[in-house]
């Protein structure tokens, strides 16, 4: 697995929309239509459609 990387301005906003505390996740991966994020402590890793948040 990829380590992930801290999120930019507009990847905390659209965590936030999705009810994610940005300082707990990082982006693993980021495409136009989704973003997948991996927990700093569990990592748990989730996806985020960015339709479901426009």
């Amino acid at each position: 697995m990829k380590h992930g990387k801290n999120p930019t301005l507009k990847q905390k906003k659209l965590m936030k929309a999705a009810r994610l505390n940005c300082e707990n996740w990082l982006v693993v991966k980021d495409t136009a239509n989704e973003m997948v994020v991996q927990n700093r402590q569990t990592d748990k890793i989730r996806t985020i459609k960015k339709v479901l948040y426009k």
